[in-house]
């Protein structure tokens, strides 16, 4: 059920500086999805064997957003508020996972790495989410959105980008065979300090709405209080999640399952099918990963031009958000598949640029339908299980779902795993078509 409040709109730098943590957040998870696969193969992973090394962050999350949705719900602290120790908390161990990460010396200390930051990381996010919702009314929700999902862009696209960058000033992306380049160590500490510097500053500039009676949330937090009763209260919101909820966990599903094979197999299918370098010690392999680091970058440069183009338009008028999540979903898939029948490598761009405008939408239209069908008084802990439709179909894909499927459907060439992202993202637009509800698919 929708239930109003009355929240006073807020400006354009309001909404910047309250999602401006997720600048580093997306320079966690960007450096995380576009190089964790290289380290990976760098320490000597078949690349079957890829999706299985990332299924401890899913399985993580799995766990850990629901209950820090639970959590932020329940908290306020005088001086942080809410959502701010949460952000806070996530923001310490995700800077520490991800200087150390290039660091791994066995597969098991990368899959380790990638646990805990990927772990951390969703303490801080899911939050974010639920930190729009808190501060913006129902007519700004799209437009808060997509600021978040534009400031994603912008990290996505410089995160991308570094290893390559760092490459151009002269920091070697070689090393011997099992050991990291140094152009990947440079590129995750200063993803480090920017993950660490930019949460701070949400912190430090935004301010958080107190409960209505603080007196009354103080004594029905202690009526509930006990690790038990928590977890019967996230089981109940569960059973009883909105419909519109399920229908965009059908959108979800398809969309994750998506970008979870490109997280997990760009890098083996880019390299090998595109520049034909296998050998992960040679220049060869080394110039094409570092490639597809810029290839993901121009996904994240479009996200951030179309998200700005969202923003205008959302800031201006109301828009039909179903519609537009559904055509640029379709606009993703076409771009994924695409890439199998390339002939020049720079057509990548084209590709990608394609799925930056799915991503775009995947970070904004459905919290957005979601934010305007469910009780504010619970906005953490439904963001925390929305999320569920998110690392669900990452361990589906992490257990052999990509694999089995990539095969069965089109063979055994490492570039149908794009192909298959390809029509996970178009079955995900058509499930747009499963949300029926005005309050979600349209502005308020």
């Amino acid at each position: 059920m929708q239930i109003k409040q009355d929240k006073p709109k807020l400006s354009f730098w309001q909404i910047w500086n309250m999602s401006f943590g997720f600048l580093g957040i997306q320079f966690g998870f960007a450096l995380q999805g576009g190089f964790m696969s290289r380290i990976f193969q760098t320490l000597g992973a078949e690349k079957d064997a890829i999706p299985l090394l990332w299924i401890a962050a899913p399985l993580t999350g799995l766990l850990v957003q629901p209950i820090v949705g639970y959590l932020s719900d329940r908290t306020w602290h005088m001086k942080f508020g809410r959502r701010r120790p949460y952000f806070l908390i996530g923001a310490v161990f995700s800077t520490i996972a991800l200087f150390f990460a290039p660091y791994s010396s066995a597969l098991w200390m990368a899959a380790g790495a990638l646990w805990i930051l990927d772990a951390s990381i969703n303490i801080s996010m899911e939050p974010f989410r639920a930190l729009v919702a808190d501060k913006l009314p129902d007519s700004q929700r799209s437009y808060g959105f997509v600021v978040q999902t534009l400031i994603i862009g912008i990290g996505t696209w410089i995160a991308s980008n570094l290893p390559w960058f760092m490459t151009k000033i002269g920091i070697p992306n070689t090393a011997e065979a099992g050991v990291i380049p140094d152009s990947v160590k440079f590129a995750f500490a200063i993803g480090a300090v920017v993950l660490l510097s930019s949460i701070l500053y949400t912190i430090l500039t935004t301010d958080e709405y107190p409960p209505e009676d603080l007196d009354e949330f103080r004594r029905k937090n202690e009526e509930s209080k006990g690790f038990l009763n928590g977890f019967k209260e996230i089981f109940k919101n569960i059973a009883g999640m909105p419909l519109v909820m399920k229908q965009l966990g059908v959108v979800q599903f398809f969309s994750w399952f998506a970008f979870f094979t490109m997280w997990s197999f760009a890098t083996p299918a880019i390299t090998e099918h595109v520049f034909g370098a296998t050998d992960t010690s040679s220049a060869a392999y080394n110039d094409a990963a570092d490639s597809v680091g810029n290839y993901l970058g121009t996904y994240g440069l479009v996200s951030m031009i179309f998200a700005l183009i969202l923003a205008f338009i959302t800031s201006k008028i109301k828009i039909n958000r179903k519609l537009v999540h559904m055509m640029s979903l379709f606009a993703g898939g076409s771009g994924f598949i695409l890439i199998y029948y390339i002939s020049e490598p720079w057509m990548l761009h084209i590709c990608f640029a394609l799925v930056g405008i799915a991503w775009a939408s995947i970070l904004s239209m459905p919290y957005a339908m979601l934010s305007s069908s469910v009780n504010p008084k619970q906005m953490g802990v439904y963001m925390g299980i929305f999320n569920m439709f998110i690392v669900i179909p990452q361990i589906i894909a992490a257990l052999g779902g990509i694999n089995f499927m990539y095969k069965l459907l089109f063979g055994e060439a490492v570039v149908f795993t794009m192909v298959l992202a390809g029509t996970s993202l178009i079955l995900a637009g058509l499930s747009n078509l499963l949300i029926t509800n005005k309050n979600a698919t349209h502005d308020g």
